[in-house]
């Protein structure tokens, strides 16, 4: 039998242990995550699981960094494949949305803004640089549509950025007291009262 490479054996334990980070940190958010429990949780010492992350905050860094890509991957590139303009705006809510919908109304992302808004360092850092990061897609995503003729020429691509995020954050908090279904509504509401002020005048 073959025996994998040690950097792979490595890098396959890394991936495991993170995995199950990531799941805790999705309901107890990246403050909840802990050396001791995690390592139990994968059946390891917490040597081993130091080996691989030297330190918790490298860990919760690494769950950061993993939920940014998955969010990236399932709201932002499939809409790529979308014509520019209202079309790619309309798919990346509705992929957010779903995201929303998978996570069952959390978000990694948006619950670590409120646990680090306050509190300087590498993870308040690293939770603006995703911030600023996803705000400036989805300021591209509106000058975009600017360009198509489908938002006013006047449009500030920034502050309609700003705004869509509110609609998500809206949602995630309406969420746990409405439901998603009723939540998803008023925010699909929410988003057609912004486009009906952007659109240009012919429209």
């Amino acid at each position: 039998m073959i025996q994998p490479p040690a950097t792979s054996k490595g890098a396959a334990t890394r991936d495991i242990i993170l995995e199950r980070a990531y799941m805790i940190a999705a309901s107890a958010g990246l403050e909840g995550l802990s050396i001791g429990p995690l390592a139990d949780a994968v059946g390891m010492s917490k040597s081993g699981v130091f080996a691989h992350f030297g330190s918790r905050e490298d860990l919760q860094l690494a769950v950061l960094d993993m939920a940014a890509t998955r969010f990236g991957e399932h709201t932002l590139i499939p809409a790529l494949a979308v014509p520019r303009g209202l079309a790619r705006l309309r798919t990346i809510l509705a992929n957010w949305f779903e995201w929303l919908r998978r996570d069952h109304g959390g978000c990694v992302l948006l619950t670590a803004v409120s646990e680090y808004d306050d509190r300087p360092g590498p993870l308040r850092d690293r939770v603006i640089a995703h911030h600023q990061r996803w705000q400036a897609e989805l300021a591209r995503a509106a000058q975009l549509a600017v360009e198509t003729g489908e938002l006013r020429a006047d449009t500030d691509a920034a502050q309609f950025a700003f705004e869509l995020n509110s609609i998500a954050l809206a949602v995630q908090h309406d969420a746990a007291v409405s439901g998603l279904d009723a939540a998803f509504a008023r925010g699909r509401r929410m988003f057609e009262h912004l486009l009906a002020y952007y659109l240009p005048p012919q429209a």
